[in-house]
């Protein structure tokens, strides 16, 4: 599918927009480390009209907080069953499967992966989901999610106007 029809981006967290680890502190809670570049990248897709979501398995409020911090309104937390949240988003937002690009790492994502008009994983996925789904170059959480958000850019043709943001000319 062409990346120039995307109008919704949904991420799986743990593996995607993080290497995967989970870290506690001293009382038991979950740290979570993002990396800065997916953070813009996700800024910029947004500010040229590509919604984002979180569509996550696990419940942690580190998740709520890195939503806030770049005004990801979709957050869907504690759902195992990835395709039928993206489902019941997209019929929220009165878009198609088509209409999506999905980014996740393991057998929980596989079918939301290969029913979206773009699915996309990471070269730490599950095996089985690297034989059927395209990987990105970057890791999770290191720079995949800015690589996939470049690409809709580009191919939606904000690349010139996103480097004019930032004082580059082509």
């Amino acid at each position: 599918m062409s990346l120039a029809k995307i109008r919704l981006l949904a991420l799986d967290v743990d593996g995607i927009l993080t290497d995967g680890r989970v870290w506690f502190d001293g009382d038991g809670e979950q740290l979570k480390p993002f990396h800065t570049q997916d953070g813009l990248g996700i800024k910029l897709v947004q500010s040229h009209g590509i919604a984002v979501a979180l569509v996550t398995g696990r419940v942690s409020p580190m998740v709520d907080y890195r939503a806030r911090q770049l005004g990801i309104a979709h957050v869907i937390q504690g759902r195992d069953d990835k395709l039928a949240a993206i489902t019941e988003l997209t019929g929220t937002l009165q878009l198609t499967l088509d209409q999506v690009a999905y980014m996740g790492d393991d057998l929980p994502d596989l079918s939301a992966l290969l029913a979206v008009g773009v699915g996309r994983t990471v070269p730490g996925a599950d095996p089985w989901v690297r034989e059927r789904v395209e990987a990105t170059r970057a890791a999770g959480g290191m720079g995949a999610v800015r690589e996939l958000c470049n690409a809709l850019l580009a191919a939606q043709g904000h690349q010139a106007s996103v480097l004019a943001e930032f004082g580059v000319g082509e």
